[in-house]
């Protein structure tokens, strides 16, 4: 059974998840060239987050910055390390998408690391129809990013 829980911070799960998260982030990529968010980064009133459960077993969490009207940011997507590589990525990013939708937002974009160690998440991207787009918002051209986007129908 699926669960989601928007804006669990406190959580301890969830808050060690997204430590590891940022620090792993973090060595993976040069100075300047990551924009992994820290938790007090993701409490912005422009960030929504949500944490999925399967069983009541954290799956993973992600969340959606507004960008402007009708555009949303993927962050912070991160799989528990007993979800990962069992398809559970698509479930988050599918359930992202559906409160995207929600939310009205029509095009989701998502920069993420051009190194060996992002092939996973580019594959779970593409894998779910993002394309590559030119850098969007505040980022600009970068040897160490990777931008994908995506046209979502409202319904």
């Amino acid at each position: 059974m699926l669960k989601s829980i928007e804006g669990n911070f406190d959580d301890p799960e969830v808050h060690k998840l997204l430590t590891k998260h940022f620090v792993e982030l973090r060595a993976a990529s040069p100075e300047g060239s990551t924009h992994v968010l820290d938790i007090p980064g993701l409490k912005v009133p422009s960030i929504k987050f949500w944490s999925l459960y399967n069983n009541d077993q954290l799956m993973g969490c992600g969340a959606l910055k507004f960008l402007d009207e009708g555009h949303g940011e993927f962050k912070s997507i991160r799989i528990h390390d007993n979800f990962r590589k069992k398809g559970h990525g698509v479930i988050v990013i599918n359930h992202l998408i559906s409160e995207a939708k929600k939310l009205d937002i029509k095009r989701l974009s998502i920069e993420t690391g051009a190194g060996n160690f992002f092939i996973p998440a580019r594959k779970l991207f593409k894998s779910c129809g993002f394309e590559p787009c030119e850098p969007f918002a505040h980022y600009k051209e970068d040897v160490n990013s990777v931008y994908l986007t995506k046209l979502i129908a409202t319904d």
